[in-house]
């Protein structure tokens, strides 16, 4: 089998464009993976490959937990795994391209933008190779580059200076790109017409063989099951899931699924009604938007259907799911199974890793927050001794969250927000 870590010396230097065209070109023998707890990369991996994306987070999860999710879903010819911003970044919280990619030795290829420079670019990969020993940097593509005789200049300097190194091509400059949100990049569909040509354009001067003779990879012994076991119960929980509650962690699906007796899956989108189940899983995604709200404003059989079920069953909603729990987001009407409202900020309120009171680890990301004071089950915070707010809320056993975590490795987290206990 082949794996191979995509990364870089920082954001935006062409680890998603270079990803998607790879992910692309080996599809439908290819299991994407995303390093960290980031939902939309994802989202465009599954929709390119065909197979679900799996998050790599060994923050959220410890070492073992993420030697044990890789080996569950590396079941492919072809595994890749898009690095978050640089190469080290998040080393920190030991949860970088280079803390996952290390633990799995998996090999990595660093994508560097070329764009004004050629000798410069030897000294920066040098410093990405020796600032660890025990880094995974296997190769290098030149992102950016105007020219063959560009690369030429480039790759006689690589092998100079950087000879342990693969220089495996090069990408042209002022290729097609894909748009953005304020959540990160677009899902619109119509973007998905330019993949055939994106991948072609990217990989055009990019050496498959040398790449795949890079990348052989051969998977370390199973380990044991490194989570607390929990039995399946007798219950049944509805998952919404659609082009706006669609932040979910793949494997908190795959779990769900091993936990209850029966999961059911229901898009708000298209207005449908909540079946007689134990629980309803609402997942983050997109409520607060012109755009993603008026998807969802006439669903009214599903938002009936909810606060009846919200009246004496168990809802476990996240972000996006919490907001439609609210009352409102500013002129937005929403369910009203919460006593909360709240407003669309023009900048993040949070993002990043958080804790919560109960030592929960998690990631956060939202634009919006609450406007009246309510008080919450728990706060988040990125440093013990940092100013927290609220970030939780629950009325009777309708429960809501900004926080997103991965279920397996929270058991009390399971057994207490979702009605086991």
């Amino acid at each position: 089998m082949h794996a191979l870590c995509i990364s870089a010396c920082a954001s935006n230097q062409g680890k998603t464009i270079l990803s998607t065209a790879l992910l692309y070109h080996y599809k439908n023998k290819v299991r994407p993976f995303k390093i960290g707890p980031d939902f939309i990369d994802p989202l465009f991996h599954e929709k390119i490959s065909k197979e679900k994306s799996i998050n790599l987070d060994t923050y959220i999860m410890n070492k073992e937990q993420v030697k044990w999710m890789f080996d569950k879903y590396a079941n492919k010819d072809f595994n890749i795994l898009e690095g978050v911003m640089g190469f080290y970044d998040g080393m920190d919280k030991n949860a970088s391209a280079y803390d996952v990619s290390s633990l799995l030795k998996i090999p990595s290829v660093i994508i560097l933008d070329a764009s004004g420079s050629y000798i410069t670019l030897a000294a920066v990969l040098q410093g990405l190779c020796n600032f660890r020993e025990d880094n995974t940097i296997k190769a290098v593509i030149f992102n950016k580059v105007a020219s063959q005789s560009h690369y030429d200049l480039i790759n006689t300097c690589m092998q100079k200076e950087c000879s342990n190194i693969v220089s495996l091509g090069w990408i042209k400059k002022d290729l097609d790109v894909l748009d953005s949100t304020h959540l990160g990049l677009s899902l619109d569909n119509n973007n998905y017409k330019l993949l055939e040509k994106i991948s072609k354009d990217v990989l055009e001067h990019i050496n498959l063989e040398k790449l795949e003779r890079i990348s052989v990879y051969k998977k370390a012994a199973k380990s044991v099951y490194p989570f607390i076991k929990q039995e399946k119960v007798q219950k049944s929980i509805a998952i919404v899931n659609d082009d706006n509650f669609c932040f979910l962690y793949y494997d908190n699906v795959v779990f769900l699924k091993e936990v209850f007796e029966k999961v059911f899956f229901i898009s708000a989108i298209d207005d449908e009604v909540i079946p007689d189940v134990d629980v309803v899983y609402i997942p983050g995604g997109y409520v607060e938007t012109k755009l993603a709200y008026d998807k969802i404003k006439d669903s009214n059989s599903f938002r009936t259907s909810l606060i009846k079920h919200g009246k004496n069953k168990a809802i476990y909603a996240e972000c996006a799911g919490l907001l439609y729990l609210g009352e409102n987001v500013d002129d937005k009407r929403m369910s009203a199974l919460l006593p909360l409202e709240f407003t669309l900020l023009k900048k993040a309120a949070r993002m990043g890793y958080y804790k919560n009171d109960l030592n929960i680890t998690g990631h956060a990301f939202h634009y919006t927050q609450v406007k009246n004071e309510v008080q919450g089950e728990y706060t988040l915070y990125k440093k013990a001794s940092s100013k927290a707010s609220y970030a939780a809320f629950k009325h009777k056993k309708v429960f809501g969250t900004y926080l997103h975590t991965m279920f397996r490795n929270n058991f009390h987290l399971i057994k207490r927000d979702f009605a086991l206990e």
